[in-house]
């Protein structure tokens, strides 16, 4: 009998098609709602496969139900929407999907800064709305990226991306990282800094660790009045390293000129989010990786891992 391949949400035909010849696939048939969690409850005891998406919250309590599953691809580079450890004691191999959204990531972490220092989506959204009457000397008048100071909490594959882009912008880089990089320090030409003194001096901070229970709640409100009133902080790591309510506060008081997301603690966010009353905070739909190209190449690693487990050969991309 075929293996059962459960998707956990609705790819490309083309994507999906081809898997048919060696799995018994079963797919969540939309795009505009995710599968919600009683349904993942559901299939998790059927499958032997399952392919998920970072909504997907996979738990020890979750995996104990699994009666058959023997591997977990999991469309993303993070993995913290999974139990690796439970998975690990209970014989279930975790895959990622490490280095392919590497450029596109930085490419939308770049974006994000640019968008919130010059007031895009505000100056947009006049325009749209009819609300362009006259032009003033400092009418949405941003802040300068180039020249600037930016620090990268998190140096890892992005972090040194996002660090080759903002020498283009004459950017002088700082970084904090669990671990320091001297080659890439040589490299590059950016500064170790510990935490505070990162937060103190850069102009821009972008937040790029990973979700761990070290780095949940990291930027707290202590953090927040470390920085200066003029500087601007972005995320593009997860939701839940930066604590939003704090973040709000900080915002709303003129602690720091402006933030910019694409992830928060709760998704989808919802549209009565504090954080969205606030002009100087932009928010996007968790898109760092969302290129047709990266997408493809992603799922395309997923299959791939799952072709080594069923041919019995060591898997690609694998976590645990």
């Amino acid at each position: 009998m075929k293996p059962i391949l459960w998707i956990t949400c609705k790819l490309p035909e083309e994507i999906v098609e081809p898997l048919k010849s060696w799995a018994d696939v079963r797919e969540w048939p939309t795009v505009e709602v995710n599968m919600p969690h009683e349904k993942l409850e559901e299939i998790i005891q059927e499958a032997d496969i399952l392919w998920t998406i970072m909504d997907n919250r996979v738990s020890r309590e979750l995996l104990q139900t699994a009666k058959n599953l023997k591997l977990i691809c999991n469309l993303a580079v993070g993995y913290n929407n999974i139990d690796v450890e439970a998975a690990k004691e209970l014989g279930i191999a975790v895959t990622n999907t490490p280095g392919v959204l590497t450029e596109t990531t930085a490419d939308l972490a770049f974006t994000l800064m640019l968008i919130t220092a010059r007031r895009i989506i505000e100056a947009a959204d006049e325009v749209r709305n009819g609300d362009w009457t006259y032009w003033g000397v400092n009418h949405l008048a941003g802040r300068d990226v180039h020249g600037a100071t930016l620090g990268i909490i998190g140096m890892g594959r992005i972090g040194e991306a996002l660090a080759q882009r903002a020498k283009g912008f004459n950017m002088e880089v700082l970084y904090h990282n669990r671990r320091r990089k001297p080659q890439a320090e040589e490299a590059y030409g950016f500064s170790y800094r510990e935490l505070d003194a990162l937060l103190q001096e850069s102009d821009y901070v972008v937040v790029l660790t990973p979700m761990t229970p070290e780095t949940k709640g990291l930027i707290g409100k202590r953090e927040l009045q470390l920085m200066k009133n003029t500087s601007i902080l972005i995320n593009v790591a997860r939701g839940g390293i930066v604590q939003e309510d704090a973040l709000y506060d900080a915002l709303k008081n003129g602690e720091i000129w402006a933030a910019g997301t694409d992830v928060f603690v709760q998704e989808p966010v919802s549209t009565s989010h504090p954080l969205l009353t606030l002009k100087n905070f932009v928010a996007l739909p968790h898109i760092g990786s969302a290129t047709l190209r990266t997408r493809k190449e992603m799922m395309e690693m997923n299959i791939e891992s799952m072709h080594d487990y069923l041919e019995g050969n060591p898997i690609r991309h694998r976590v645990v």
